[in-house]
């Protein structure tokens, strides 16, 4: 529909039809307007019938807002010339009121362009169609008295105007002209539209089909997960993790990070295809207490053998290196431990570039933190030298070597080296600091230290037994020759004597010796000194010492 009437289309319309042309339709008759006096004008009566008989079409405006023609003019579509009277313009304020059957014009608040009601008899109302709703809509006409056919069509129409939830005004539908036409004109065909035909029959049966098998599908794709899911259940936790029989073939070294978990643990012999999985590894291990360290099994082991071999000393490819060694000591255990010709790590250490601090002077004396390190056939020499310097920075840091140094009036070098003197005078934990205490006391009052364990380092040797001779060896390292510290460690230190040569014991303690295994004596009276000696060489002699 547009906005004055039907829209233009095979069919004519017929002249009594509500909607034909913009004169209104008053009891089948049209008004021809006022005057200025609000008198209505004669009526205009409609074209004969026989001038509508034909197919001839019409052309209708197709814009909103369209206006009466001016007087005078004439529709050059339309046969008889008839011209269109000019209607009186209203402002929807100014009304005319008369008696009689004279119509009152008011405004329509609904209309989208000048909407007018006329009210015909108390009681009965009815729209200006040339000013109707846009999208068509009419209150109830009473149907025209003529033939039976316009009465059929009248009906029609309005049966359908009746039902506003089926026009597009309401169901937001859209329909074009012929559409319109269609659904108000050939309302005959109406029942026949619920019938489907067979394509829609086809369509229908398409889409059943479609929907049961998407329904399927779905239906086997839960079966399949659920039955996913119970397996994955019951594989974790009711099976038997993966797992191989027997103590393996074959041999294979194995490196394990110090600080690995026991799940990382069973990653890594899983990827050298050592034990079958992770999860019977770490089933096997239990409550049991596993290192890092360089190991040597057997590939395709169950998980037990290999936990039974990794928990066996003799497996594990490892070093450990003791508190108070010396350097040359633990060149010739690496030597032993790769099978190499003996000197090859001792020139090692003086060619290679072991990391070592400045004030070490190129010597690794005192760098070779003593703990466990693993070592394998393929490890070289070099290689295993700087991981053990890397530890003792690291064991320095922990603690604070530099700034405590600095409290003790001392370099971190001194430090270390007085550490090295601990370590290899003191025999008990509980000597550690008292041993420091004394060499802080006989430095303080510039006092040669005497140590035996410098004349056995220059010496290259180890023993408690020290001639008079022996204190006359020429060596930097003569604690009896030459006052305070020697030139460098004399041996590698751990922890403890670090920590003990930063923090002595306080005392006046200037003499100090083993009398037997356990039974250390500090005095600081000299005359003391000696008699705790002469018990030293008693016991000595009693026990083949």
């Amino acid at each position: 529909m547009t906005d004055y009437g039907r829209s233009p289309g095979p069919e004519p319309w017929h002249p009594d039809d509500p909607l034909y042309g913009d004169q209104g339709w008053d009891r089948g008759q049209s008004h021809g307007g006022w005057d200025q006096y609000g008198n209505p004008l004669p009526q205009q009566p409609y074209p004969d019938a026989q001038h509508y008989a034909g197919q001839q079409q019409y052309p209708q405006a197709q814009y909103p807002g369209q206006q009466y023609a001016e007087p005078g003019y004439v529709d050059p579509h339309y046969s008889g010339g008839q011209q269109y009277p000019q209607q009186p313009h209203w402002d929807g304020q100014q009304q005319y009121d008369w008696t009689g059957q004279h119509a009152v014009p008011t405004h329509d608040a609904y209309a989208t362009g000048v909407a007018e009601t006329y009210v015909q008899q108390p009681g009965q109302a009815f729209t200006d169609t040339a000013h109707a709703d846009p999208y068509g809509y009419l209150p109830p006409q009473p149907a025209p008295q003529s033939d039976p056919e316009q009465t059929a069509e009248w009906s029609a129409f309005h049966e359908e105007a009746d039902e506003p939830e089926r026009h597009p005004f309401f169901t937001g539908a859209s329909l074009t002209d012929g559409e319109e036409r269609e659904r108000f004109v050939d309302s005959d065909d109406d029942d026949d539209e619920d019938e489907p035909d067979d394509d829609q029959r086809k369509g229908k049966k398409k889409r059943s089909g479609c929907a049961v098998l998407v329904a399927l599908g779905v239906l086997l794709g839960l079966i399949g997960g659920g039955g996913y899911g119970g397996y994955w259940y019951w594989e974790r936790h009711f099976a038997s993790a993966p797992d191989y029989s027997g103590d393996g073939i074959g041999e294979v070294q194995v490196v394990i990070p110090n600080g690995d978990t026991v799940a990382q643990m069973g990653n890594i012999l899983k990827q050298n295809d050592v034990v079958k999985s992770v999860e019977a590894f770490t089933k096997a291990v239990g409550d049991k207490a596993l290192q890092g360290g360089v190991y040597t099994l057997h590939k395709e082991m169950s998980a037990a053998a290999a936990v039974a071999m990794m928990t066996d000393p003799s497996s594990q490819n490892s070093l450990i290196v003791p508190e108070g060694w010396r350097a040359s000591r633990i060149y010739q255990a690496i030597d032993q431990k790769l099978g190499l010709p003996s000197g090859t790590t001792a020139n090692a250490a003086k060619s290679g570039d072991l990391g070592l601090p400045s004030y070490a002077n190129g010597n690794p004396e005192g760098f070779l933190f003593p703990t466990k390190y693993s070592i394998g056939k393929s490890t070289k020499p070099v290689d295993f030298l700087k991981q053990m310097v890397q530890q003792a920075e690291a064991e320095y840091g922990k603690d604070d070597l530099e700034a405590q140094a600095a409290k003790m009036g001392r370099t971190p070098y001194e430090i270390i080296i007085i550490a090295s003197l601990i370590q290899a005078e003191a025999q008990e934990k509980q000597d550690f600091q008292k041993v420091s205490r004394v060499i802080y006391n006989r430095l303080q009052q510039n006092m040669a230290l005497g140590f035996d364990s410098t004349i056995n380092y220059a010496k290259g040797r180890s023993t408690l037994n020290t001639t008079s001779a022996d204190t006359h060896f020429d060596s930097p390292y003569n604690t009896y020759l030459h006052k305070g510290l020697p030139p460098g460690p004399i041996d590698n230190p751990g922890h403890q004597a670090i920590d003990a040569a930063l923090h002595p014991a306080d005392g006046n303690w200037l003499y100090f010796v083993t009398v037997k295994p356990g039974d250390t004596r500090f005095t600081n009276d000299y005359a003391e000194h000696q008699r705790n000696v002469a018990e030293f060489n008693k016991y000595q002699q009693e026990h083949g010492g």
